[in-house]
């Protein structure tokens, strides 16, 4: 055999041993007991995760697994697409195959239904009606006819905008999905009951609901927790002069299936209840499912005259007291001049 040919050889089986080496060692991790934080863990999994996603929640929980591994693994098996949400339980001495094995048959002690933050509440019944381990009992009906069938009373518009607190809920498989918007809405009143008595006095707001509307505001014109109250304070310093509220979210919302993913200026001239640029005070309902922090926010604002923000572009806004100040942070951000 010449010199080269042996040289291949020994290259190969150097190969083959290394794969083999590598097998065994990845082998050895995916069935060597994880080292639980307590000896019994229910760990939630939210729904559409992906697999490095889920690695991180299992972390966070307390069930330590190498996210390389861990999805090295699942891909060689071909379980990507078959990790299912849920809440799980796991033992001391569960291995990280194991735990691929349970996500992937879905064994959970309870199902979950996550409900976001901003969503409306059409989408909100879209992520239900998709979600297959409920029983869908609201299949057919209206919004004003679910709203009964949970005995809320009859909202503005009977669209049940900004009725339902956005959380996870755990439920049993076979569920009915009433049962989720039964819980949902009456974890929103409790929450808005409870921001509502300690609210700061003086507010421009002459009820709950319209409490309710300002902090869905809030919740669709910013996303950075720090500029919550001053989004706030800017809607309600514009509600005590008496100026129109001017915010987008609320036009996109009334133009409904009209936007088409940018707002044109002749957007801002169309005569729905939604136009705050054309209608003074607050929309007739929320525009969206507001968190707990846009509830804590519209109720009690920072202390500022500002009456006028403008995104920076990069999830932070710049607050003004003038018109002018204003149009210098337009002309910076937006037009880039």
């Amino acid at each position: 055999m010449s010199l080269l040919k042996k040289c291949l050889a020994f290259c190969v089986a150097l190969a083959v041993l290394a794969v083999l080496v590598a097998g065994a060692a990845a082998w050895r991790w995916a069935s060597t007991p994880v080292s639980l934080a307590t000896p019994q863990l229910d760990v939630t999994i939210a729904p559409r995760s992906s697999v490095r996603s889920v690695t991180v929640q299992l972390n966070r929980a307390g069930v330590p697994v190498r996210s390389d591994l861990f999805v090295l693994m699942t891909r060689l098996l071909g379980r990507q697409s078959l990790l299912k949400s849920g809440n799980y339980e796991f033992r001391q001495g569960v291995t990280p195959y194991e735990l691929l094995q349970k996500m992937s048959l879905g064994d959970v002690d309870e199902s979950v239904a996550t409900i976001v933050e901003g969503w409306t509440f059409r989408r909100m019944r879209a992520e239900l009606d998709a979600n297959p381990a409920l029983r869908h009992d609201t299949a057919g009906m209206s919004d004003a006819e679910l709203l009964t069938a949970i005995g809320a009373p009859a909202a503005p518009l009977d669209n049940g905008e900004g009725l339902f607190f956005p959380d996870t809920y755990l439920f049993d498989k076979g569920t009915s999905d009433l049962d989720i918007y039964l819980r949902a809405y009456r974890l929103m009143q409790t929450r808005l009951a409870a921001a509502w008595a300690a609210r700061e006095p003086g507010l421009p707001l002459a009820t709950p609901y319209e409490a309710l509307t300002l902090a869905s505001l809030v919740e669709k014109e910013t996303g950075k927790a720090g500029d919550r109250p001053l989004v706030a304070a800017v809607f309600a310093n514009r509600l005590r002069a008496g100026m129109p509220l001017q915010t987008d979210p609320a036009v996109i919302y009334g133009l409904g299936d009209r936007y088409a993913g940018r707002l044109h200026r002749q957007d801002l001239h169309s005569n729905t209840p939604y136009n705050t640029y054309l209608r003074p005070g607050l929309p007739p309902t929320p525009i969206a499912l507001p968190g707990d922090a846009s509830l804590q926010a519209a109720l009690n604002p920072a202390a500022t005259t500002a009456l006028y923000f403008v995104a920076r572009g990069d999830g932070s806004s710049v607050f003004s007291d003038t018109l002018d100040e204003h149009n210098k942070a337009v002309d910076k951000y937006i037009r880039g001049q």
